[in-house]
């Protein structure tokens, strides 16, 4: 069993996918948001072929602390990922994920009209990367 990242953007939803030993985050895609049936379609795909046994979610943060209204987003977000799978969902803070992995891909080379449709997808991967190393959930 695995566990999927979603990094939620307000065009793109990045989603990272751990190995099945819960040690290695890997980036796999990003789905557009919009329209929400077609991602929750795309999503429902990914579930069930890569054997998810719980979903994290990013949640931004303020460089404060607190939450805005991007975190109202996710939180809504979440809500409506609740009606579509019984597969648990965890919240986790993402603060910094989204530079993170620019900083990557500029290091790695990644011209600038490339790096716009894999900087969702490292962020899933980094968001998710740093639970697995937090955790150690094997």
């Amino acid at each position: 069993m695995r566990i999927l990242a979603l990094d939620h953007g307000t065009r793109r939803i990045g989603v990272a996918v751990s190995d099945e030993t819960k040690t290695i985050a890997q980036p796999l895609e990003y789905i557009p948001a919009d329209p929400y049936p077609a991602f929750a379609a795309r999503l429902k795909e990914l579930l069930a072929k890569q054997e998810v046994e719980l979903i994290l979610l990013g949640m931004p943060r303020n460089m404060d602390g607190t939450y805005g209204p991007a975190a109202q987003k996710v939180q809504a977000f979440a809500e409506a990922l609740k009606a579509e799978t019984s597969i648990p969902i965890k919240l986790m803070d993402e603060q910094l994920t989204s530079v993170m992995a620019n900083r990557v891909l500029i290091q790695g080379n990644v011209r600038r009209d490339k790096r716009k449709e894999k900087v969702d997808k490292m962020a899933a991967a980094i968001l998710l990367q740093s639970y697995l190393d937090v955790t150690g959930d094997k």
